[in-house]
């Protein structure tokens, strides 16, 4: 029996209509939901595992998690490349072209995917050294990415799922997709952890089954409901891959940029003992459960945008990124005020003590600061990788690891130590947030000036190869 998509035809794209304020609300609201749920239960993950009083495995599970989150980014800039063309081609009016970038687009992905799961494997002893591991701090990291590595792939089909439905606008949907990650995980952690008795291996096992159960969701959504996703098709997905890694590649490498950061940055804080790495995975743990929001909001602005370029609403664009610029504000406002208050807390539910407490206090009093101008970034990137640019956004997020972050961490470690690194991350950030947004509406201003009225030749319709 043949099925009805949700939204039959494309001729009536969601984002060029209505309140851009509401779009940027709705899209980040539950964005943020399915995003802070599966960083919710990452902290809880790492939470479990340091309740296991022994600080090695606690920071075994941080470095992984640093290795990890480096595959996450290059799954977020191939997944940029799937909600940007889709998203425009659905602002064209061309759903056939949608269904046929989607699933050139997720095959490309679920591909590349895999490739740096193998590319990875046979160096994770070596880089965990680089990053400082060692005796069973190396050994614990090693078991977690063993287990989780392999099911890159799986990751990354299900995140390209969810970013061609937040391409249609069905924010919805594509939140139940990351919800159910975290469904699963918030259910299996304890589980396997303490009740089977499995330790740092259950934690895995529990991230390796999410992220099953979040493909399937976002493969029944995308594909069963909305009808989105063509037959996959080889000669297709070769005649689209260079419009999907026009975006990709430099999506891709504009995200590497700041876990690359991360793990140099890594790298100092082990200079000061096992206390202060532990310290660092906490602390990269409470960053996406406060901040979740910026990074939900990143994801909200590129469909708003990409389907208002695919209509020439220039005016709605302007004001996208003016509205997403007052929630980033009064988001990060409240985050601080609230890290401000629990800074004691925060480090006795980790049961931390000295040097680890006291760096994780620390980082409450100066999140606040540090995350209002990476917020700026995030959203001048989104706007990049959707509307043409997104060599702009690799060249902000380097300038900001290489030239901001890593040599003011380097400066900080060496005048005022462990916090005096974290400070100096966070002042390195600032120059390129301020520039970044300034750039970003300069970008828009040039689309409306070399505007044309057909719709460009990337997305006229092809004739559908047999």
């Amino acid at each position: 029996m043949p099925r009805t998509p949700l939204r039959d035809d494309g001729s009536n794209p969601h984002f060029v209509s209505g309140s851009t304020m509401q779009h940027v609300l709705v899209m980040t609201g539950t964005g943020s939901i399915g995003l802070i749920a599966v960083f919710a239960v990452d902290f809880l993950s790492l939470l479990y595992v340091s309740w296991l009083d022994d600080p090695a495995l606690t920071a075994g599970v941080g470095l992984a998690t640093i290795l990890l989150f480096l595959t996450t980014a290059i799954n977020v800039g191939l997944m940029i490349a799937v909600g940007a063309l889709v998203s425009r081609a659905l602002g064209a009016r061309d759903r056939e072209r949608a269904q046929r970038l989607s699933a050139s687009c997720l095959l490309h992905m679920t591909l590349a995917s895999a490739l740096v799961a193998l590319v990875f494997m046979p160096f994770l002893r070596p880089i965990l050294e680089l990053l400082g591991a060692k005796g069973r701090t190396l050994d614990t990291a090693m078991i977690f990415l063993v287990i989780a590595m392999p099911t890159n792939p799986v990751m990354a089909l299900g995140m390209g799922l969810s970013g061609v439905l937040r391409a249609a606008g069905d924010a919805r949907r594509a939140m139940y997709v990351t919800l159910s990650a975290a469904a699963a995980t918030a259910v299996l952690d304890p589980l396997l952890i303490f009740g089977l008795g499995l330790g740092v291996p259950g934690a895995a096992i529990a991230l390796v089954t999410s992220r099953v159960i979040s493909a399937m969701v976002g493969l029944s959504a995308a594909a069963w409901l909305h009808d989105l996703v063509a037959r996959p098709n080889l000669r297709d997905a070769m005649a689209d891959a260079p419009a999907m890694y026009a975006i990709a590649l430099p999506a891709v490498l504009t995200n590497v940029a700041t876990p690359t950061a991360n793990s140099v940055f890594a790298g100092i804080m082990a200079r000061f003992g096992e206390q202060a790495i532990a310290a660092n995975a906490i602390v990269d743990r409470i960053i996406p459960v406060a901040f979740g929001g910026l990074f939900a909001l990143s994801g909200a602005v590129g469909p708003i945008l990409g389907q208002n370029w695919g209509s020439r609403r220039f005016d709605r664009m302007r004001q996208t990124l003016r509205d997403a610029l007052i929630v980033a504000g009064l988001y990060v406002a409240a985050v601080w005020l609230i890290l401000i208050a629990l800074q004691n807390l925060v480090p006795m539910l980790f049961r931390a003590e000295g040097l680890t407490a006291e760096l994780v206090s620390f980082f409450c009093l100066i999140s606040g600061f540090v995350w209002f101008f990476i917020g700026l970034l995030f959203v001048a990137n989104a706007s990049f990788n959707n509307l043409g640019y997104p060599l702009l956004s690799t060249g902000f997020n380097w300038g900001r690891a290489v030239i901001g972050m890593v040599p003011a961490a380097l400066a900080g470690a060496a005048l005022a130590g462990p916090k005096g690194a974290l400070l100096g991350i966070g002042i390195g950030s600032v120059p390129f947030g301020i520039a970044a947004i300034l750039v970003a509406f300069g970008t828009i201003r040039r689309l409306e000036r070399e505007a044309t009225p057909p719709i460009s030749a990337e997305l006229a319709p092809r004739r559908q190869s047999g």
